[in-house]
């Protein structure tokens, strides 16, 4: 197992301190692993140590997932980037543009100036939204009943968008609908497809939507910091039977798992013997596909969830296929035009085509961008690139 001793030191220091509960981290090349450790505990207060091989809730890193399912099916003709997604999942012809609320408090909606494409979804800018990060979303839900996106009840699908398809970019339930279209294109439900195409072929046997008993007796608990910086254990789990699968954020993985997926973008769709993308479809995820815009700032409207996120602060950032992209080099040594995104438990990866290295940071704790687990997420990176100067 390959260790890098300042990363050990570092990640000892933070989970001995109970700065942080159990992290993992790894990193590789495209010619073998650079970097493996766990730290910590799986949960605060108990004796099982955080493993290489612990599961996690990783979140919103099911989304690269589930967009690399999408671009499959349009290498078989089967989705299209820039046809109406209503064509395929017709519940997409009922999104309506929130423009306020009346004096009784009702919603104010219209219809959408232009109809909403795989490629609206793919980059955040089809006008959904999530009520962690946009206050109009939590009181649509509170004024109509519906449930929030985590219930994995299909009427949480049904809260409106915020602007016009194509207008800005908005962090949302966008990648959930993709998850829908998978399905219906496909006919199989999302883990099928997943275990047939993506994960069976990248040999990924510890990343699914429902937890197996080996994966359960592995699983890593979720902690809250709270305002005085303390971490406590938390309940949480993701509803067992599901009205639908969150391609969104419903799997649980472990850090070499996703480290598979994350070379397989690297060496272009390839990993092993197992082409599960081709390389144009890979260049094509990682063009930046929203230039003129730009992506904000991140406000919390859910302190208990997420803090503020503010991503590559005084850069301009793109947005790929489903992936961010910093369009200069960062601080850490990644380079410009690298893809990565992360998990509302702080979990993180990132995907450097240039320097031929990726890394998946995960632990479980909110809220997310929590400034302990980035901090350290960027010392790794760091000294990931240290190590293969």
């Amino acid at each position: 197992m390959p260790t890098i001793a300042s990363i050990d030191k570092l990640f000892t220091q933070a989970t001995e301190s109970k700065a942080m509960p159990g992290m993992v981290a790894v990193a590789a090349t495209d010619k073998g692993t650079v970097y493996e450790g766990a730290f910590g505990k799986r949960e605060l207060g108990k004796d099982a140590p955080m493993t290489v091989d612990s599961v996690v809730w990783i979140a919103s890193m099911t989304k690269a997932i589930t967009a690399t399912a999408a671009m499959q099916l349009i290498e078989r003709g089967k989705l299209s980037l820039d046809r109406p997604a209503s064509e395929v999942v017709s519940g997409l012809s009922a999104a309506k543009v929130l423009e306020g609320f009346d004096a009784a408090g009702k919603p104010r909606l219209r219809s959408p100036r232009r109809p909403i494409t795989l490629q609206h979804l793919l980059t955040h800018t089809a006008g959904f939204a999530y009520e962690i990060w946009r206050p109009e979303i939590a009181q649509y839900q509170s004024v109509t009943g519906t449930p929030g996106i985590t219930t994995c009840a299909d009427a949480a699908l049904t809260t409106p968008l915020l602007f016009d398809p194509g207008d800005r970019w908005e962090y949302g339930i966008s990648i959930d609908w993709i998850g829908k279209m998978v399905e219906t294109v496909s006919g199989q439900k999302l883990d099928r497809y997943f275990q047939d195409n993506i994960f069976g072929p990248l040999g990924m046997k510890d990343t699914s939507f429902k937890l197996s008993a080996s994966q359960r007796a592995r699983l890593a608990s979720v902690h809250q910091r709270d305002d005085k910086g303390g971490l406590a254990p938390i309940e949480f789990a993701l509803p067992e039977d599901p009205e639908f699968l969150m391609g969104g954020g419903g799997l649980y993985g472990t850090a070499r798992d996703y480290l598979a997926f994350t070379q397989m973008i690297l060496q272009g769709g390839k990993l092993g013997g197992a082409q599960v993308l081709r390389p144009d479809t890979v260049d094509l995820m990682a063009q930046n596909h929203i230039a003129s815009l730009d992506i904000p700032f991140i406000k919390t409207a859910a302190p208990g969830l997420s803090n503020d996120v503010d991503l590559f602060p005084g850069m301009r950032k793109g947005w790929g296929l489903s992936f961010l992209i910093n369009t200069l080099e960062a601080p850490t040594g990644r380079a410009a035009g690298s893809l990565a995104w992360a998990g509302l438990a702080n979990t993180y990866f990132w995907i450097d085509r240039a320097k031929r290295v990726s890394g998946v940071f995960l632990s479980q704790l909110l809220p997310f961008y929590d400034h302990t687990a980035i901090d350290l997420f960027g010392k790794f990176e760091t000294e990931v690139y240290r190590a293969l100067r």
